[in-house]
């Protein structure tokens, strides 16, 4: 692998990481309070996978987004990058939504965005490279079990 190539990696997996690093960071008061305060549905993993699950689907987005970049400049490539940035901001958005705004409602309804955009994401990417779609699958099934869990927490702390 080239040193382009390589820091083309490096810089798509570190935005990616780095978007979830702060929000992560932004929202560590809200996720303590919620973790200690809020019912949550069945099936809600560990307060400790969270973060674990995350950070495997940061490093396959930021993959993923790495091989669409590397790419020949054409408008396909550079609209499936923007939408790649949409989503992200999205993303990190949720997490103020939820643990901080402490806003269920508005945030379920921010996440069925996000999931939208995932799939309109995953569809654009496999245009251009089947690998680079791939890789988001495992993010949007995750964001979908979120939605499951997000809805949960809605429903039971009214």
């Amino acid at each position: 692998m080239n040193k382009e190539i390589r820091n083309n990696y490096i810089r798509w997996i570190a935005i990616s990481l780095g978007a979830g690093g702060l929000s992560g960071l932004l929202t560590r008061e809200g996720t303590r309070w919620f973790n200690d305060n809020v019912n949550k549905p069945a099936l809600n993993p560990p307060a400790w996978a969270f973060p674990a699950v995350w950070a495997v689907l940061y490093v396959l987005m930021g993959v993923s987004a790495a091989r669409i970049a590397s790419l020949p400049d054409s408008d396909r490539r550079t609209a499936g990058l923007r939408l790649f940035c949409v989503q992200l901001g999205v993303n990190f958005c949720w997490s103020l939504l939820f643990f901080n705004a402490r806003a269920y409602g508005f945030a379920f309804a921010w996440l069925t965005l996000l999931w939208g955009l995932i799939v309109w994401m995953i569809l654009s990417f496999g245009e251009l490279d089947k690998t680079a779609a791939r890789l988001q699958i495992p993010y949007a099934l995750w964001v979908f079990f979120a939605g499951y869990l997000n809805l949960g927490v809605w429903l039971l702390n009214r």
